[in-house]
């Protein structure tokens, strides 16, 4: 398994954070001495700084509004149980164990950037929930996104000093059970830890990366998808022509528009010339789909500094004397502009694929096949209504989704005795994105039904055969179609769409030789 060091120095990529969340790879903190240096140095001056002025904010005082009460020294240690423990009210379903791993590499990224007083014991325990695979079971819900993602973060602070609950080896279980089995002693929070690792952008920041990356897949699966619609429909290969495309220099569209036209290489070429030009859902594809292509650079770049960054509150200046400086670094607005922009984006691309399918089940427009793509010729053909029910599915979650696009961040509700008066509500626009994307792939899988349905009619009646599909083309329809039937009699096709989507959302099909 690949080991990628954490701290020294060393940012993460988003791809790092990916592949730790689906554990094929092990993060490993950095063994350098001037980055164990620099951790302890911060937080032995937590403790210089508490002994000589005896006022840090959120060690000796209340938290946010409640700032103005001082805690005494003798009640100092039992703060962060307390912040810990009032935040324990999160609802909604638990985060997956990929997101949590994600959840937990973020924030140890975070705290090794050396600017929040934590001790070098507390990132070994994050290192350690990571590589044994004892998971906080995180609730989603309760978070506005500033001050950070307190609530579903005090989940992780709560297992690391032994409380609530955890999902070890495909198990919900007591936190305090499993360390008792493991031999592992809870850790005992110094001053400011749990403010350190409650007071950031850790789940809106995994969630998003976690979008990203299901979004990159999905705008290739329909460039894909469009290729064999195009072929279904026996469509005009050449608007996706090279020079014409690159008269409209976007480089996302124009990749988009090379993926498409390397699938159609060996598409027939004498096309109907009363169809010229195809519908926009065929015709407009790179455009839909090429803004996606052109912004993910952007969204992930943005991501990627926000991985990196030390984003609690307060932080530790080092250099002199060193000061606590106060600050609101775990503001989510950069997360939840990305994830407002991006589920808009995604959301488009289920629209164009619906519009696909909706053109290729309707005898007005798909050109020669049966109604709603039915496989069953002859007497029992009145019985049988093929894709007809897919269809409307497949218009409702394109709907939903669509409906999901309203941005999140607009939204900011002032709160907490109004300490926190304007906030991100950047996770729930990162959870809206995953959702809006839940439905575009389940959009996505519908139409995979459709377009192999329709090529294998094609084949049927001799319009297409397999020397008419790009080598890359065919590679996909053999592996993929392996999996999604040829639907002649009516069946109950619930299944095999899960599975569909499962496959999507698992990235299983390679698309294009650079995915």
């Amino acid at each position: 398994m690949k080991k990628i060091i954490v701290g020294g120095g060393n940012d993460l990529t988003l791809k790092d954070i990916d592949l730790v969340a689906h554990q094929r790879a092990k993060l490993t903190l950095s063994n350098d001495p001037a980055f164990l240096e620099k951790i302890q140095k911060g937080s032995d001056f937590i403790h210089k700084t508490l002994d000589r002025e005896g006022l840090i904010y959120g060690v000796t005082t209340g938290y946010g509004e409640n700032c103005t009460r001082s805690i005494p020294l003798n009640l100092v240690p039992e703060l962060p149980l307390h912040l810990t423990r009032f935040h324990g009210c999160g609802l909604g379903d638990h985060l997956s164990p990929s997101q949590t791993r994600a959840v937990l590499a973020v924030r140890l990224a975070s705290l090794c950037k050396g600017f929040s007083g934590v001790s070098i014991a507390l990132l070994e325990r994050l290192e350690l929930l990571l590589n044994l695979d004892i998971l906080p079971l995180i609730p989603s819900e309760g978070s506005v996104g500033a001050s950070g993602d307190l609530t579903p973060l005090s989940y992780v602070a709560a297992v690391i000093i032994g409380e609530r609950e955890v999902l070890y080896q495909g198990e919900k279980r007591l936190t305090s059970d499993v360390y008792k089995d493991l031999k592992i002693e809870p850790h005992h929070l110094r001053p400011k830890e749990a403010l350190a690792l409650m007071n950031g952008t850790a789940v809106m920041t995994a969630l998003a990366i976690e979008a990203c990356y299901r979004a990159e897949y999905l705008g290739s699966l329909a460039a894909r998808l469009t290729a064999m619609t195009s072929l279904a429909l026996q469509g005009n290969p050449h608007h996706f022509d090279q020079i014409l495309c690159e008269a409209k220099p976007h480089p996302g569209q124009n990749k988009i528009a090379s993926f498409i036209r390397s699938d159609l290489e060996k598409a027939p070429r004498d096309f109907p010339m009363d169809r010229l030009q195809d519908r926009y859902s065929t015709r407009c594809a790179p455009h839909v789909i090429g803004v996606l292509e052109d912004m993910l650079p952007t969204f992930k770049t943005i991501l990627e500094t926000e991985l990196n960054s030390a984003n609690d509150n307060p932080l530790v200046d080092l250099e002199g004397d060193g000061r606590i400086l106060h600050g609101v670094h775990f503001y989510g607005g950069h997360i939840a502009f990305v994830m407002d922009s991006l589920k808009n984006i995604v959301a488009n691309i289920a629209d164009l694929l619906d519009r696909q399918m909706a053109t290729l089940v309707d005898t007005k427009f798909n050109h020669g096949l049966p109604a709603n793509l039915s496989g069953v010729t002859g007497k029992r053909a009145c019985l049988n209504h093929g894709l007809k029910a897919v269809q409307i599915g497949a218009s409702a979650w394109c709907a939903e989704a669509l409906k999901n696009t309203m941005p999140a961040s607009v939204f900011s509700r002032s709160t907490e005795s109004h300490n926190q008066d304007k906030v991100s509500m950047g996770t729930i626009a990162a959870r809206d994105a995953l959702r809006v994307l839940q439905l575009s792939e389940q959009v996505a899988a519908a139409q995979l039904f459709a377009a192999f349905q329709a090529l294998r009619l094609r084949e049927r009646d001799g319009t297409l055969s397999p020397e008419n599909y790009a080598d890359d083309l065919q590679n996909f329809l053999e592996t993929a179609g392996a999996s999604i039937p040829f639907v002649e009699e009516d069946e109950p096709l619930e299944s095999a769409l899960r599975a569909t989507v499962s496959n999507i959302q698992r990235r299983l099909w390679t698309l294009y030789r650079e995915d």
